[in-house]
């Protein structure tokens, strides 16, 4: 989600962030809000910010919503208080810009006409500023609204359109209008509505209860309420769902570009995105990964926990060299609100990450991790890895350098900070970020190979942050497009000037 202010958040994560989760429900006689807190709980890893639920009665719309976790957020007594038949939730973490209140979702507008709309939204739009914009010279926006992210922006921009119309019709005007990956859920007090980008960035799938519907970002989602997984919504797709069934409208035609990154660490290993399933892919990139980067001694391969573990395992499988838990990961550091003191800070990964000593002492050991962006986690954990006795640490990753922002909902690095940008040639920036974090030798996985692994057309995936090639244009005029523009001048790519859009 794009913040307006353009403030951004000091966190010294190595991994990319996550985005945003988004869940939907109708059906009557169920107890909706309590399916949309599992639904969320299900989605936790891509938001852990904010978190919020709307529900609707048919005749009025109640939103809660608060900072904290899904189960920080809610309790029984507030749940129990939300009755109705249909409901929005959703779990933030904002790309860009401050963690607030007022940013958090689901948006909660009134239509001229009296009605309500509550909205979530996943991804990140491109054109923010224009939209913004067009709400100010309609009177319906200001610079002194106190929501700052491009998902306001859109429900104020939807309320204004449903004063003399449906709120399907409404959607079907302004959604083509929208630029860049969006996954949105939204309400009124009688039916649900769901819209995925036409280039389909991130996942979204429809399901099927006994007694209604749900919508989810993963299919994992829709697991843990029972919903049984009907089909991926489409790109470019609106799908209206209320007493009458569902219903589909095409809003824009499809040119499908999904995040490759959801397969290599965003979903979680539970889900199946375009009909593959993740930890099916996760496990295959670390064969392909042991293939075409085999380590020159190893005793043990070991997991960068959580999510180097199923390429961990794939790696284990097809170099034959045993696998093992060398790290074990405490479950219950994650974003807190108390910042560690001075003295903890120091010791860094150790917050999240503790080596098995008498498993690892004197072993050549191979860790595979999904990925480095900045290099300092990598950096920690083989220093941390050489003290508790590994005799070599050997690196490898079960995806390609990134070397590119992520402007459609993935909080990467900027340029600048990215540890693989700025080498001249492949082969000098491997064994440059060998150096920088001390292993014994790195090895990356190849597009191809992650691409094979995903098993996706190769045209239909974003891998942006990986190759440079930005699948939607970015406005020059913007902080975004000025963003891109700095990076194609560090990072010399011949297509990358494509993206711009004078």
């Amino acid at each position: 989600m794009t913040d307006l202010s353009l403030d951004s958040i000091d966190e010294p994560e190595n991994s990319p962030r996550e985005e945003c989760g988004v869940f939907g429900v109708w059906a009557p006689g169920e107890d909706v809000a309590k399916l949309t807190y599992y639904g969320l709980y299900a989605l936790q890893h891509r938001g852990q910010e904010a978190a919020g639920i709307s529900v609707g009665d048919g005749s009025q719309v109640l939103v809660f919503k608060d900072l904290g976790l899904v189960s920080q957020v809610f309790d029984e007594q507030t749940l129990a208080s939300m009755q109705g038949h249909i409901a929005v939730g959703h779990c933030r973490y904002s790309t860009t810009g401050s963690t607030t209140w007022e940013n958090s979702q689901p948006i909660f507008r009134h239509t001229a006409a009296g009605n309500a709309v509550a909205l979530g939204h996943n991804g990140n739009l491109v054109n923010t500023a224009e939209l913004a914009q067009r709400a100010r010279d309609l009177g319906i926006y200001s610079r002194s609204e106190t929501a700052s992210s491009d998902s306001d922006v859109i429900g104020a921009l939807l309320a204004h359109e449903a004063a003399d119309k449906t709120l399907e019709q409404a959607a079907l005007e302004l959604l083509p209008t929208l630029r860049g990956a969006f996954c949105l859920t939204f309400q009124d007090e009688n039916t649900l509505y769901a819209a995925r980008d036409p280039h389909g960035v991130r996942p979204l799938s429809l399901g099927r209860l006994d007694r209604g519907w749900v919508v989810a970002s993963e299919t994992a989602a829709l697991d843990i309420v029972g919903a049984s997984f009907v089909r991926d919504i489409e790109p470019g797709e609106l799908l209206a769902i209320d007493a009458d069934g569902v219903r589909s409208t095409r809003f824009t035609e499809a040119t499908p570009k999904g995040c490759i990154f959801e397969y290599v660490y965003l979903a979680r290993p539970d889900s199946v995105i375009n009909g593959r399933s993740v930890h099916s892919a996760r496990v295959d990139i670390g064969r392909r990964l042991a293939r075409e980067a085999p380590a020159p001694i190893g005793d043990l391969v070991i997991p960068v926990p959580e999510s180097g573990t199923p390429a961990a395992v794939g790696y284990a499988q097809e170099s034959g060299i045993p696998y093992g838990q060398g790290l074990m990961k405490n479950a219950y550091v994650g974003r807190t609100f108390i910042q560690p003191s001075q003295t903890i800070r120091q010791l860094g990964i150790r917050l999240k990450l503790n080596p098995l000593k008498e498993v690892i002492r004197g072993k050549k050991l191979v860790v595979v991790d999904d990925s480095i962006v900045r290099g300092n986690t990598q950096r920690a954990l083989i220093r941390m890895l050489r003290e508790a006795g590994a005799a070599e640490v050997h690196v490898r990753i079960a995806s390609p350098p990134v070397r590119w922002p992520c402007f459609y909902g993935i909080d990467f690095a900027s340029p600048a900070e990215l540890i693989a940008n700025g080498m001249e040639s492949e082969a000098g920036m491997v064994e440059g970020i060998r150096k920088a974090i001390d292993a014994d030798s790195l090895s990356y996985l190849s597009i191809d190979g992650m691409v094979a692994a995903s098993e996706q057309p190769a045209d239909a995936l974003c891998m942006a942050c990986f190759d440079g090639h930005y699948p939607i244009e970015l406005p020059q005029e913007t902080s975004m497009g000025k963003a891109v523009l700095e990076t194609i001048l560090a990072v010399p790519n011949d297509n990358a000037s494509a993206l711009m859009r004078p």
